[in-house]
């Protein structure tokens, strides 16, 4: 058997060295399988052909060669296992310069190999294996090998190299702080953006809040300016005379003189403009009579971008800078009995002409259209008489232009009439208007004439008298006062809210002069408001009915005249138009007067005093939001016992807020008359200061569910506003 083991390595000695130097794969196939082998002999003269020099077989893993020496059957075929590293080789395997002499070594101590012999060759193994350097060693000679090769280049460069690899050792220090140089200056770029952007994110987000808080703080304010003259409210007026692109407070004072040379208890009247941050007095005009209606927005060509602002009094039309008050023209007129409405270009001097309504001198006559010059105040032509026959409030005048591009002027006493304005200002001026476009005609229209010789068309005449004609435009309440080109150009190609009969509410089209539709209602005393209640696109009417001492408000639908919402209030005792905000949701905010909802559970007695209100008691009026969101809900922004008389609101671009402006009369301790109060109030802060309100089940049947305080709480915080 020793014989046969002998012949066999012998035989497989070089496989045996390409096993052992990594190069086994092709050598493997060649070893015996064929049983001629013990198995445990031959594992264990392959494990010590496999063993490495310094390393008992942790590197190359265990392997016992009892294990399979142990096999009942010697001539089963028996797999052999090898572990050996990856790449099959040691850190030192076929590279030590030992490695030759180890395998001649191996190969002779292999041929005179018996039973006992293999315990001497496992102690020469051990001996030989002893006398190799520890890996330590080795490890310390190739680092100093390397050092040395190393050195020895730095000296054909020049470099001085000390003793031990010295000048190594000092450059490794020099390349360590040079990296960690880098290192610094690497978090430097990058700790030092990342500081400055998080300071400035704080910045902000403590700065704009702040900024935010102390402008609507800035937008909270009072002013006593004059003495109250009753329940007939004052000329109010909003536009940006200051250039803070903040929307100013244009009002008519008046206030008893203090001159002792004058009569007592005359009366002194005056117009004044003042701040929407703070309520600062920026000028006040004197005036000889008292002042009905302020306007500003009209551009004189040619001139800085300065407002000019008319001062419409009952006698006079005064235009007076809007930043400083100082007047610029002035016209006498008789009876004046509206404001004034922005016209075209009729002279060709590139600035809008005016046009105003007057009593005519002959009593016979109805009313009178005169028309001005809106650069010099001048009058064109004469006034231009009308005989109406009608009865009832006066209505318009207002500039419409139909379908084919023709101007029109609607005016009417109780009803509603037309006339071109290429016709009007041939009969004032005897002349031709200067430009084609004011020469238009549109024959639908002139098919409305009573006769060929009359130059009236009629729009719509009853049996019921007209109360109100306004242009069914989204605004048109916040801007009816303006001069703006733009706003009064779009308010002339709308349709028209129609209010006759004091209880019928129609739509009137433009395009055909038909009634969209008809609602019926108990009598409407104060203006309809235009919003969107619902989001058909389409602009609904909110309306305000007051009788009994109750007080009703509805919502109608604009495109079919059926109700969308309603709620009764014990009746305020005022008569406020209903001013309404536009919001981001793409609905509106509606904004009005009135003291406690009465709900479904209460009986409300209908008699002369509200009910719950005693007749001693002061009347608590309230200022209340309504969103369409949360129909059901009533925000409460304010509560006073003042008697509001007109109010209007403002949009702030900035902010996205909105200043609510009311002018009030509030009674003084001694028997002086009343002062005349006028507030300013932020949206978003009377908002967040709030009170909510439930309706109860006095809303639209098959309304949601009740919605939460949070929830209603969190909607209208974040809920901004539009122009």
């Amino acid at each position: 058997m020793p014989v046969r083991i002998f012949n066999s390595i012998s035989h497989h000695a070089p496989c045996l060295e390409q096993i052992r130097c990594g190069q086994h794969s092709s050598c493997l196939s060649q070893l015996p399988s064929n049983g001629t082998w013990r198995t445990g002999q031959m594992a264990a003269a392959l494990s010590r052909a496999l063993k490495l020099p310094g390393k008992k077989g942790s590197e190359l893993g265990e392997y016992d060669p009892l294990t399979q020496a142990d096999s009942e059957d010697e001539s089963e075929e028996d797999d052999l296992v090898l572990n050996y590293p990856r790449n099959g080789l040691s850190r030192d395997s076929c590279l030590a310069s030992g490695s030759a002499s180890l395998r001649g070594g191996r190969s002779r101590r292999i041929v005179g190999a018996t039973d006992d012999v293999q315990e001497e060759d496992e102690e020469d193994e051990d001996e030989w294996m002893e006398r190799l350097p520890k890996r330590q060693d080795r490890d310390s000679v190739k680092a100093s090998q390397y050092w040395s090769h190393r050195d020895s280049g730095r000296e054909k460069m020049g470099v001085d190299v000390g003793p031990a690899g010295g000048s190594a050792s000092g450059i490794r220090g020099t390349d360590d702080k040079r990296g960690r140089s880098k290192h610094a200056v690497r978090s430097a770029f990058f700790l030092v953006p990342l500081f400055c952007a998080t300071s400035l994110v704080l910045l902000c987000a403590f700065l704009i809040p702040c900024q935010k808080r102390e402008l609507q703080k800035k937008l909270q304010w009072e002013k006593a300016l004059g003495d109250a003259g009753g329940v007939t409210p004052p000329p109010l007026a909003l536009w940006d005379v200051d250039g803070d692109s903040m929307q100013d407070v244009l009002l008519g004072v008046t206030s008893r003189s203090n001159d002792t040379r004058s009569t007592p208890g005359s009366k002194v009247f005056s117009v004044v403009a003042a701040s929407a941050v703070g309520g600062l007095e920026l000028w006040r005009k004197s005036m000889r009579e008292s002042v009905m209606w302020i306007q500003c927005g009209l551009q004189l060509s040619g001139e800085p971008a300065w407002p000019v602002c008319l001062l419409v009094g009952k006698s006079t039309i005064m235009a007076v800078n809007g930043t400083t008050g100082k007047k610029l023209w002035l016209v006498p007129l008789k009876n004046i009995e509206s404001q004034a409405v922005l016209l075209p270009d009729l002279q060709g001097d590139s600035v809008p002409d005016l046009l105003v309504a007057t009593l005519p001198t002959d009593e016979a006559l109805d009313l009178s259209l005169t028309l001005i010059s809106g650069l010099t105040g001048a009058k064109l032509g004469h006034p231009v008489p009308f005989n109406l026959t009608g009865q009832g409030k006066l209505i318009g005048p207002l500039l419409h232009e139909t379908q084919k591009g023709a101007y029109c002027i609607l005016f009417g006493i109780g009803n509603v009439q037309a006339i071109f304005l290429w016709d009007l200002y041939i009969r004032a001026t005897g002349e031709m208007p200067l430009t084609q476009k004011l020469r238009r005609r549109d024959p639908k229209w002139e098919g409305l004439k009573k006769n060929n010789s009359s130059s009236l068309m009629h729009i719509y005449s009853g049996s019921e008298s007209v109360e109100f004609l306004l242009p069914l435009l989204a605004g048109f309440g916040n801007k009816r006062y303006s001069l703006d080109t733009v706003s009064n150009l779009n308010s002339s190609r709308s349709d028209w809210v129609l209010v006759y009969g004091a209880s019928k509410l129609s739509v009137l089209r433009q395009k055909d002069l038909h009634k969209e539709w008809t609602f019926s209602s108990p009598p409407i005393h104060s203006q309809p408001a235009v919003g969107h209640f619902n989001d058909d696109g389409v602009l609904d009417l909110f309306i305000q009915h007051s009788a009994n001492g109750i007080m009703k408000t509805l919502i109608v639908n604009g495109s079919n005249g059926h109700l969308l919402w309603a709620a009764e209030f014990v009746c305020p005792r005022l008569v406020l138009d209903t001013s309404v905000v536009s919001t981001s949701t793409g609905q509106s905010a509606f904004l009005f007067w009135a003291s406690e909802p009465i709900t479904a559970q209460r009986n409300a007695t209908k008699s002369t005093t509200a009910p719950g209100v005693s007749s001693a008691e002061p009347l608590i009026r309230k200022l209340f939001l309504m969103h369409p969101a949360y129909p059901s809900v009533l925000l409460e922004l304010s509560s006073t016992t003042d008697t509001a008389v007109t109010s209007a609101v403002s949009y702030q671009e900035h902010p996205k807020d909105v200043t609510y402006f009311t002018v009030s009369s509030r009674p003084t301790p001694d028997s002086d008359p009343s002062a005349q109060i006028l507030k300013s109030m932020s949206l978003k802060a009377a908002i967040t200061n709030s009170r909510i309100v439930w309706l109860g089940n006095n809303t639209k049947p098959g309304a949601a569910a009740k919605p939460g305080a949070f929830e209603v709480n969190t909607f209208f915080r974040r809920l901004t506003f539009k122009p």
